[in-house]
């Protein structure tokens, strides 16, 4: 009987500092939270991203599994009648945004994992994962310059516009029910800011 590993058999990978931790960045859209992300999953290599379904259609540059999972309105909705989402919203009519239990489950296994969720869904995420998810609320300064920002994006007609500060306007009110909330008046100040909390989340 074999008692050990014999030199050829490769060891089981490690998991990374922080594994089984959830950290969710949640923000009205063009708050900046996307931003801050990237620079959260460069300054933490062992960090995996959780890659959100959509069936919005992709934006210039977006590509497909790895900024969303881009899909029909039919096989979303499949999917919900399956449970396949730890979370979904309808976050305007016919345009579904959706966290896949497959994906954070896989991901969580080796490191820690890192969530872009509309507010509804950071709320769920919370519910469902407690303390092993750390949810970080960025906020805009106020809403005359999320307006200003969501016009340079070039992306928004006025309705839409207007829907989203509406929106936007909403999701500030759920704020102070997340772990943190990180004003971001200043790129650089509020990645700083973000990257402390999730460094002390992680070495809990």
């Amino acid at each position: 009987m074999n008692a050990g590993h014999t030199a050829q058999e490769a060891a089981p990978e490690a998991p990374a500092r922080g594994a089984g931790k959830i950290v969710v960045l949640t923000a009205p859209s063009g708050s900046g939270k996307t931003t801050i992300a990237r620079r959260v999953l460069a300054a933490f290599p062992e960090m995996r991203f959780s890659v959100s379904a959509t069936t919005r259609p992709p934006r210039p540059g977006e590509i497909d599994g790895v900024h969303y999972h881009f899909i029909s309105e039919d096989a979303f909705r499949r999917l919900i009648d399956e449970g396949a989402f730890i979370e979904y919203e309808e976050v305007y009519p016919r345009r579904f945004y959706g966290t896949l239990v497959r994906e954070v489950r896989e991901a969580a296994r080796t490191g820690p994992v890192l969530l872009d969720v509309e507010v509804k869904g950071a709320m769920n995420v919370k519910r469902l994962f407690g303390d092993d998810a750390f949810v970080i609320f960025i906020r805009p300064p106020s809403l005359a310059v999320l307006a200003e920002r969501l016009r340079q994006r070039g992306t928004e007609t006025e309705e839409s516009l207007r829907t989203r500060l509406e929106r936007a306007a909403h999701e500030l009110e759920y704020a102070d029910r997340f772990d943190a909330v990180v004003v971001n008046d200043n790129l650089d100040r509020a990645t700083e800011e973000t990257l402390r909390l999730v460094r002390s989340f992680l070495e809990r």
